[in-house]
């Protein structure tokens, strides 16, 4: 597989002060929005009608002496068109770069999209915004503030474990040759999953003497257990007030991974057990990653820190463009789903929303360049932890190949930041097709292009720390 070489990098700075000088601060606010609000991650439209949990924004400050970062996660399906208005937003507030303010979203069904649009496209105003976007600003801004306002002196130390049986690939080879996405539990048509889940967890502890110790916690799938219309953070926040509640002066703060081809589904129907029907999938599948959390909180080996670095690169693959001849029938399916007409689009069960993924992608790339470029962020602690930011769902394969090929001794992988462009499949599911692959903006090519363009920035991030 070739492709054209991936990575321009806009801007990295590494800090020169020395590693005694390392502080880190935390801070959570609520982001819950009114009722009423437009909750997407399904092609039907549904509002917001009730609250089942709170959802929070929860950042981690990192400073060297020098240089400062924020990571921030919060409970949002995504932030599409904002991204970039926010981290100014934060960077304003605070005094950091823009550069320097890496965004994350849990990806919860459960809770509101900001900023709908077409994948990829940034507004240069809020004029687009609704009132709780423009709150969203305020918060995102304000948690970094708090962030940076509690640095304390910090050491790091790391663990990993496996979180097993809660997240299953979601894609499946079917008998007639063809991939489907979630087929159905029991469906005798099903040969085997396309691909493994990642089950590995990794816990990032951060010891700050004399103030709340910060667990930061890594693990990869859909939050899509709960549907319906009541806002929810879905089992992420279970990860987080399991392992709050169990460990004193501890804080948490949970960063989803490569999830895109991931959910909570088991289709073999002898082995189901909790399902979403039960009201308590996502009770379980939070307590197991907090389990899994918890056996490893006492044996996490220490790691230096040192200077804390941070990167925006831009790489680019191809874009997924239509025939000419399919776009009449692209138009005519999304004026159906705009009009709430979803039962009118052809096809039947997943294959409904297959079509009006295709008929989304066929048509917002009717007048696309033939690539389309997309932002891979970093933040890394000496030469020790780097988080890593893919601007949509990645496959989990990417996170598997990036904690791989790192050259931090953790990575950690997450998903929609500082940009969404959907899903992101590997090159084997480009070919295939499917849901996310029929959606999707990219061709063959994404692949070598996000995978390598993270490897070549977080080594130009370590290569800085010598000089």
């Amino acid at each position: 597989m070739t492709t054209k070489k991936p990575l321009a990098l806009l801007m990295m700075v590494c800090a020169f002060a020395a590693s005694a000088a390392f502080e880190v601060g935390f801070a959570r606010l609520d982001v819950t929005p009114p009722l009423g609000v437009d909750m997407t991650g399904y092609s039907q439209v549904r509002y917001a009608d009730g609250v089942l949990d709170p959802l929070d924004a929860i950042a981690v400050a990192f400073s060297d002496g020098t240089n400062r970062a924020v990571v921030i996660s919060v409970d949002i399906i995504n932030l599409r068109a904002f991204f970039d208005l926010y981290r100014k937003g934060v960077a304003e507030m605070t005094g950091l770069p823009p550069e320097a303010v890496f965004i994350a979203c849990t990806h919860t069904h459960t809770g509101p999209g900001v900023g709908n649009c077409v994948y990829g496209e940034m507004f240069d105003s809020f004029e687009k915004a609704t009132p709780y976007g423009r709150q969203i600003r305020d918060r995102l801004a304000s948690v970094a503030k708090l962030a940076l306002n509690d640095l304390a002196p910090a050491t790091l130390s790391v663990a990993r474990g496996e979180a097993k049986g809660i997240s299953f690939i979601r894609r499946f080879r079917m008998k007639d040759g063809t991939c489907r996405t979630n087929p159905g539990v029991g469906n005798p048509d099903i040969v085997g999953p396309i691909g493994q889940p990642d089950e590995q967890v990794q816990l990032v502890r951060i010891d700050r003497p004399g103030k709340d110790t910060i667990a930061l916690v890594n693990f990869q799938c859909h939050p899509d257990t709960i549907g319906g219309t009541r806002i929810s953070a879905d089992w992420p926040r279970v990860v987080r007030e399991t392992v709050e509640r169990s460990l004193d002066n501890v804080k948490c703060i949970f960063i989803n991974g490569a999830q895109g081809d991931t959910n909570h589904i088991n289709v073999d129907p002898k082995a189901q057990g909790l399902g979403k029907r039960s009201g308590r999938c996502h009770i379980h599948m939070g307590r197991v990653v907090a389990g899994t959390v918890l056996g490893l909180w006492d044996i996490c080996r220490s790691i230096p820190s040192g200077k804390v670095g941070f990167g925006i690169a831009r790489a680019r693959a191809r874009a997924n463009k239509g025939n000419p001849e399919e776009l009449a029938e692209a138009h005519r399916v999304m004026e159906l789903v705009k009009a709430g007409r979803f039962a009118e689009v052809p096809g039947v069960g997943m294959q409904k929303t297959t079509n009006a993924a295709g008929a989304r992608r066929i048509v917002h790339l009717e007048n696309a360049p033939d690539f389309i470029e997309f932002p891979l962020s970093a933040v890394t602690i000496g030469d020790s932890l780097a988080f890593t930011g893919f601007p949509g769902e990645p496959f989990t394969a990417y996170g598997v190949a990036v904690k791989a090929r790192s050259p931090f001794k953790v990575t950690i992988p997450a998903c929609i930041v500082n940009g969404n462009y959907g899903y992101l499949p590997v090159d084997s599911a480009l070919r295939e097709g499917g849901y996310e692959a029929y959606g999707s903006f990219f061709t063959e090519g994404l692949e070598a292009a996000m995978v390598n363009g993270h490897i070549e920035q977080l080594n130009r991030l370590l290569s800085l720390l010598s000089r």
